[in-house]
């Protein structure tokens, strides 16, 4: 049997030690709960946490946020689009914008829901996502601060989510300015400055972090513990809250490296280095039943240390065990650590369980 499982021991100590981090600087944070996909389950486990405020960009998730975390504030992550306005006022309380028409439709739309919706203007600071340029961010607040049924209620951006920008001070006192002269010119308090994601954590750490950024919105690190910056794991955080178990369908001894003429004819990236097997050289290989159909199989990394993944095709997965077959016999289970895009995608995907451990 194939499955994910989800350690709650594990991630309530990482949700613990986040938060003692996030409120000792005197902020506020949002669960990025994406990388769920909207498992109920694991969503009751943080709502008994004492979660209090979620993000996602799935209306679908937010309706299975709705049902199983009464009273959590809802944030939407992604830029609004223009079709699901009405949804998104009616699931959620606060979203990320950068286009003025966009607001404003939100804004008509809670005028009919008889709601405020929150605001937090997104600006471009280097990571090429969403964002308006610093340069017209006194027009642009021009134009929705006033709006009856809208509140702004901050500044944010976008750091290392697409380009791989690094958070650096310089561009956190750059929101810090930006704040205060939103402020300044227009006689209007702005509470949040929401710019701390899980790349943000290693200045956190180090106490670097201008005490103006005052919300964060973490999900990877939560999860899987990742130091996105150094890499390896967050001090003081766990990186065994999920693992992938996948049963081994066929051991074999067999040749490491090719005895036949090759091409690159395989739909997938292999991911074997055949330079690290002499010609000839045999191993035990171990086929389990999970594949590029269920994963990102790059992004997976076998618990035990001498393994190695061989590579995949969309139903199955090779992987070298070494000289021997390490006590492992057909029907047995190979566990694996996961990145964060292949949890995104086993978490998505029909074909795999999902279960939580208590302890």
């Amino acid at each position: 049997m194939n499955r994910v499982t989800i350690h709650l021991e594990a991630l309530q100590h990482n949700f613990r030690a986040l938060d003692s981090m996030i409120r000792e600087h005197g902020a506020t944070w949002t669960i990025v709960t994406k990388v769920l996909c909207g498992h109920e389950d694991t969503l009751k486990a943080l709502y008994g946490f004492g979660v209090k405020s979620v993000g996602e960009s799935r209306l679908m998730n937010l309706r299975a946020i709705a049902s199983v975390m009464p009273e959590t504030e809802c944030w939407y992550l992604r830029p609004p689009h223009l079709s699901r306005v009405k949804e998104i006022v009616e699931l959620t309380s606060v979203s990320l914008n950068s286009e003025t028409g966009v607001i404003k439709a939100i804004n008509d739309e809670a005028q009919r829901q008889g709601k405020t919706h929150k605001v937090v203007i997104m600006i471009e600071l280097g990571d090429l996502r969403e964002g308006i340029l610093p340069g017209t961010l006194i027009r642009f607040y021009e134009q929705v601060f006033n709006l009856e049924h809208i509140e702004v209620v901050g500044i944010g951006a976008n750091l290392g989510c697409l380009s791989g920008a690094i958070p650096s001070i310089d561009q956190l006192m750059q929101l810090v300015l930006y704040k205060e002269l939103l402020e300044l010119k227009f006689n209007h308090s702005l509470p949040l400055i929401s710019a701390g994601s899980s790349a943000l954590l290693p200045l956190l750490i180090d106490k670097a972090v201008p005490k103006s950024i005052n919300h964060f919105r973490i999900g990877e690190s939560l999860f899987l513990g990742t130091d996105l910056i150094h890499g390896g794991t967050i001090p003081g955080l766990r990186e065994d809250v999920v693992r992938v178990e996948a049963e081994i369908a066929e051991i074999k001894e067999k040749s490491l490296t090719p005895l036949v003429e090759t091409a690159d004819i395989s739909p997938f990236a292999n991911t074997q280095e055949n330079d690290n097997f002499s010609p000839g050289q045999r191993g035990y290989r171990a086929l389990v039943t999970l594949g590029q159909l269920d994963t990102d199989v790059s992004g997976l990394t076998p618990v035990h240390p001498n393994y190695q993944i061989a590579g995949a095709s969309s139903d199955i997965t090779v992987v070298n065990l070494g000289d021997s077959p390490d006590g492992l016999k057909v029907g047995d289970t190979i566990q694996f650590k996961v990145s964060y895009s292949a949890l995104l995608r086993l978490m998505n995907g029909r074909y795999i369980d999902k279960v939580l451990i208590e302890h």
